[in-house]
C-alpha cells in the first residue's frame, strides 16, 4: 500500500502582503503619509508625503523581495539578549561568585 500524499496549494500558504510589500508596514506608511499630508495642509509637505510614501512603498517591496517575513525574523532578533556568555556545559558546576556574575 503506497503512502497517501495531499498537495499543499500556494493560495492557502502565501504570505501576508499589501502591494507588494509586508501588510502592517506598508498600511503604516500610508498613515503616516496621509497624516502628513492632511494636517500640514500645504504643497511642501504633500511633496514630503508623496515621497516618504513611494520612499516606504520601495522599502517594504524591496524588503518583501528578499524575504516576505522579514519584519518578523528583526522582532524576534530584538528579543534576544545583548551578550549570551560561553560556557563549557550546561551540567558546569559553577561557584557562588561566577553564578552572580552573569545575573
Amino acid at each position: 500500500m503506497a503512502l497517501r500524499t495531499i498537495p499543499i496549494r500556494r493560495a492557502g500558504n502565501r504570505q501576508n502582503l499589501f502591494m507588494g510589500g509586508d501588510r502592517e508596514l506598508v498600511m503604516f506608511a500610508g498613515l503616516m503619509a496621509f497624516a502628513l499630508i492632511f494636517s500640514a495642509q500645504e504643497l511642501r509637505a504633500t511633496v514630503v508625503g508623496l515621497l516618504l510614501w513611494f520612499g516606504a512603498l520601495f522599502l517594504c517591496r524591496l524588503m518583501a523581495k528578499s524575504d516576505p517575513r522579514l519584519r518578523h525574523v528583526y522582532m524576534r532578533h530584538r528579543k534576544y539578549k545583548p551578550y549570551y556568555p560561553a560556557r563549557s556545559t550546561p551540567f558546569r558546576g559553577n561557584t557562588r561568585n561566577q553564578g552572580k556574575q552573569y545575573k
